[in-house]
């Protein structure tokens, strides 16, 4: 008896494929992660005063307010990236643009936005 593995070899390579193309399929920005706004932030709190500021699938969770990650462009000769912000928060709708990077020791992120600068450590994974 002959087992035929053509399925086997063309599925495997598709399904290895599809596995590791997942996360970029769902959104997965490179700055998904949880970030403490300040040394002391409570990593388990997102989205208060206080707490701590969350980037998951391409959407920026902050104090309030909620921004869609749209238009990624990478900034030529540096490892940042330039989004348009779709935001909502407090009743009201706005575009802004925000420039995102990791810090040296990709232990932390900058977010630049006009005219503010910000610098967030990352939160440890539980």
């Amino acid at each position: 008896m002959v087992k035929d593995t053509t399925l086997m070899r063309y599925t495997l390579p598709h399904i290895a494929l599809a596995l590791a193309c997942g996360p970029a399929a769902l959104g997965a920005s490179p700055y998904d992660g949880v970030y403490k706004q300040t040394a002391n932030a409570e990593c388990a709190l997102v989205g208060v005063e206080g707490g701590s500021l969350k980037i998951e699938a391409d959407i920026f969770y902050g104090v309030e307010v909620e921004c869609r990650m749209a238009n990624p462009t990478a900034v030529e000769d540096m490892d940042a990236t330039l989004y348009d912000m779709q935001c909502t928060g407090e009743g009201e709708t706005w575009t802004e643009r925000a420039l995102m990077m990791p810090d040296a020791e990709n232990t932390g992120l900058y977010m630049i936005w006009n005219g503010y600068a910000f610098r967030y450590d990352r939160c440890e994974r539980p």
